[in-house]
């Protein structure tokens, strides 16, 4: 991944972005093509701290066969995304542009056993109907035992070692405290994505979203302005 400094995560806060979204796209290649599937994700950690992303996918899927524990894959995780308007600057000669969140783990990949498929499915389900509590819980154990074993025989368990973890946050982390907060403000009047990265970039500069401060700052470009 190319990540200009001025966006690059530390490990941490790109495990933690990964493990939170649980949803990414698992790219590998078959000596003639990448293969790739959208899929959901949970991760967990060895007793050294090597992380593992588990998950699963149809047994059909082309993805299977690559799983051979020692070629590197990919898993390409995506949050929030919008577009730009060098309109919205303060500051002139600007150029469009796209903000967003990724975070890329790589490594081997090998198949699970039936037992390890087993946790896993649960693990899975319990992750994301966590997400909609106060609702009860589906569990696997809603099922007749025939129906859940069929299922499961139509997938396959998969889990990476994580080996290598890359991040970039593009926030316009760059940019001066008056254009940062007059594209923050623009992007809080769009659609869900450009509002959620509208959120992260307040989070990000609290102090900036003042009333005052954003006007001192405008005034003081104005000012200096040919």
């Amino acid at each position: 991944m190319y990540t200009p400094p001025f966006f690059k995560q530390d490990r941490a806060a790109s495990l933690k972005f990964a493990d939170e979204r649980g949803f990414g796209t698992m790219c590998a290649f078959d000596g003639h093509k990448p293969v790739a599937s959208a899929l959901p994700f949970y991760l967990t950690y060895a007793d050294d701290g090597t992380p593992h992303a588990a998950f699963h996918v149809a047994r059909h899927n082309p993805l299977v066969k690559l799983a051979d524990g020692v070629s590197s894959w990919l898993l390409a995780v995506s949050g929030p995304d919008a577009y730009v308007s060098p309109d919205w600057y303060v500051s002139p000669d600007q150029v469009p542009t796209w903000l967003y969140q990724s975070v890329h783990l790589s490594g081997p990949v090998r198949l699970l056993s039936d037992d390890e498929l087993s946790v896993q499915i649960d693990v899975l389900s319990d992750k994301f109907e966590s997400w909609l509590l106060p609702k009860p819980p589906w569990t696997s154990a809603k099922m007749t035992a025939g129906r859940r074993e069929t299922m499961k025989k139509a997938i396959v368990g998969l889990v990476m070692t994580v080996e290598e973890v890359e991040g970039s946050f593009k926030l316009n982390q760059h940019k001066s405290d008056a254009d940062f907060a007059a594209v923050a403000n623009a992007l809080g009047e769009g659609d869900a994505d450009a509002r959620e990265i509208s959120h992260l970039m307040r989070q990000s500069r609290p102090p900036i979203f003042t009333d005052q401060v954003f006007a001192d700052d405008t005034n003081m470009l104005e000012r200096s302005a040919p």
